[in-house]
């Protein structure tokens, strides 16, 4: 690809994919609101906050594809979530209308169905149970994706991203891992799989144990699997009992993070 354009390209996310879509492309536009060094000649950097369509546009104008991870990753009140992911990613895909970029990667969560039971396997096409707030705004942005697609023409995929980490570490990882090399796999495939006119699937690694329906339409198959590690409190877990979201699922983890006042008795 001649330009590929990565928000949010600071966060962990960003930092696992930078080199993997520096080799990709010609050109690499890193965007984040923290400063950033470019780190090799086809990297340009650009400090920005994304608060309109119109500085997107500028940011992205001429891009064969834009990859958007920009936003708050977890938990928080649902105004900032709103301002910051479902805005964010509006802000995105509007850009994208008004320049012409035909593919945009959304990053969604694999917590937009974090209170299905662990003990049940989930495909895209089931119906969203957030798990808590961050779920919602993520609901959110798929629907926009969903709309752009639709109505003007964009490629959209909207990647429900598992638990990105070096290796697992908890019992919930077992089910949701998703290795470095399988995030930059799916994210490739994303970018560049021929036909994708709107699709939302989960990036998660080949896990023995994965709660989700691994996608078709984009050509790529993950190779990593949690299984290989040695987690403790695994049985436990895998209960009917207990949601695929873990500790995200429990009503205390958003009552603090979302700033919930507690009812009264």
């Amino acid at each position: 690809m001649e330009t590929i354009v990565l928000t949010g390209a600071a966060g962990l996310v960003g930092s696992v994919l930078r080199g993997p879509l520096r080799a990709e492309a010609r050109r690499l536009v890193l965007v984040d609101r923290e400063p950033l060094t470019a780190e090799a000649a086809n990297e340009e950097v650009r400090q920005a906050d994304l608060s309109s369509a119109e500085d997107v546009a500028a940011v992205i104008e001429g891009a064969d594809g834009v990859v958007h991870l920009a936003g708050i990753p977890d938990e928080a009140p649902l105004p900032d979530l709103l301002q910051a992911n479902v805005l964010g990613a509006h802000h995105v895909l509007e850009a994208a209308r008004l320049t012409g970029v035909r593919r945009v990667v959304l990053a969604s969560s694999n917590r937009l169905t974090g209170l299905y039971p662990a003990t049940r396997t989930v495909s895209p096409q089931d119906p969203v149970r957030p798990d808590g707030l961050y779920g919602v705004s993520k609901a959110a942005v798929e629907a926009l994706g969903r709309l752009y697609a639709d109505k003007f023409g964009l490629e959209v995929v909207c990647l429900r991203i598992g638990s990105l980490e070096p290796e697992p570490t908890e019992a919930r990882h077992l089910a949701t891992w998703l290795s470095p090399r399988d995030c930059a796999g799916f994210v490739l495939a994303a970018l560049r799989h021929p036909g994708v006119r709107f699709a939302a699937a989960y990036a998660v690694s080949a896990n023995t144990r994965a709660f989700w329906e691994l996608p078709d339409e984009l050509g790529y198959r993950p190779v990593d699997d949690a299984e290989g590690y040695r987690i403790e409190g695994a049985e436990s877990f895998f209960t009917e009992g207990t949601p695929q979201g873990g500790d995200f699922a429990t009503p205390g983890y958003t009552l603090l993070r979302g700033r919930l006042p507690t009812a009264s008795a």
